[in-house]
């Protein structure tokens, strides 16, 4: 399955043991006249109707890379050594009959270096929009999903065994009574079986998405903190994660970063990885919304 998915440019799969156990829900969405086409190539026509849908909900946030690192990153495919470590960004849209439904895009980062855990993958799951007619329909279970295919590809490409560990990280904002739509989103994840890396004991930030021109003009760059809300596949009941495989998962977010950010506004986001707690250390994971 993993190599027909590797070969074929557009495979999606209903794979339903992929579901998180609190997106159950997902069995029971009505799929005739869905379409579900992977975009994996700058050139693909669909990939401007994905990504225009994302930019026009996200770019004007700051939430998001310019176009030309995405299409950088479409140019992965099937898979790319970068670093020391194997990356596979892709897109999903979503259609009915012809309409559009939803998207979402994630990065899939392997490494195969020595660790207790082995080799394995981090998704990055970067964003993800939905047309309001289809939500709380069982679709956004299967969105959760559809990334953990990207991470067996990226893991056969890789040459790694695709039974291999697989992370799903989403970078959330700390919840804020002030901004309701963000506590709606973290308990759609707490709901669905995700857990957040304590964020008294780790601090996580994001980089500044900012264009250059516009760090540089307000003295450098301005990371963001945000919250780490990870699904470790197959390891869902576990209520802790250790100091060197946190460590990890982090640099892996930073090295895709790296591909598309200037070294310099990186320079932070690396001094603030070496504070994080060492290795054996166990780190709490909790309940998404606290």
């Amino acid at each position: 399955m993993v190599a027909a998915m590797a070969a074929d440019a557009s495979a999606v799969e209903f794979i339903a043991g992929d579901l998180a156990s609190g997106d159950r829900k997902a069995l029971e969405l009505d799929r005739r006249g869905l379409m579900i086409s992977a975009v994996r190539s700058a050139s693909d026509p669909q990939f401007g109707i994905g990504f225009e849908a994302l930019w026009n909900e996200f770019g004007s946030q700051g939430e998001m890379e310019s176009q030309e690192v995405i299409a950088r990153r479409l140019g992965w495919a099937p898979a790319t050594s970068v670093g020391g470590r194997w990356l596979r960004y892709e897109m999903i849209l979503v259609r009915h009959q012809g309409e559009f439904v939803a998207v979402r895009d994630h990065t899939a980062v392997v490494t195969n270096e020595t660790s207790p855990t082995g080799p394995g993958a981090v998704v990055h799951l970067s964003h993800v929009l939905i047309h309001p007619t289809w939500r709380r329909t069982g679709l956004a279970g299967w969105l959760r999903a559809w990334p953990i295919q990207t991470a067996r590809v990226c893991l056969f490409r890789a040459g790694c065994p695709v039974t291999s560990l697989i992370t799903l990280v989403a970078e959330m904002e700390h919840p804020d009574p002030q901004f309701p739509n963000r506590l709606i989103r973290l308990a759609a994840y707490e709901k669905a079986g995700f857990k957040k890396v304590a964020s008294d004991l780790v601090n996580y930030f994001q980089p500044d998405f900012r264009s250059p021109a516009r760090i540089d003009a307000t003295g450098g760059p301005q990371p963001l903190p945000f919250g780490l809300v990870i699904r470790r596949v197959g390891r869902e009941e576990e209520d802790f994660i250790s100091g060197e495989e946190l460590k990890q998962l982090v640099q892996s977010l930073y090295h895709m970063y790296a591909t598309g950010f200037r070294e310099r506004d990186m320079t932070l986001l690396w001094q603030k990885l070496e504070e994080y707690p060492p290795g054996a250390t166990r780190v709490p994971l909790v309940p998404a919304t606290r």
